[in-house]
């Protein structure tokens, strides 16, 4: 399993979202991508985006506004 990193700090929408979804696209099932972000709207997008792509997901609130979103590329995507 292989964790990757990607900064979306200062990023609005879509942008962390289409970054997101590029990366994933070059994960292996069961890899984890950990999204860095500020704005709330950005980890409720993708996290109703996961949600509707059966992709497991995480959100944790930092503080000072900042959120790591956990997602997992499940099997066979």
């Amino acid at each position: 399993m292989t964790v990757r990193k990607v900064d979306c700090l200062s990023e609005l929408c879509p942008i962390p979202l289409l970054r997101a979804m590029q990366e994933l696209k070059t994960m292996e099932p069961g890899d984890i991508l950990i999204l860095n972000c500020d704005h709330s709207c950005v980890a409720i997008d993708i996290e109703k985006w996961a949600l509707e792509k059966e992709y497991p997901i995480q959100l944790v609130e930092l503080g000072r506004g900042e959120w790591e979103v956990y997602i997992q590329k499940p099997k066979g995507k």
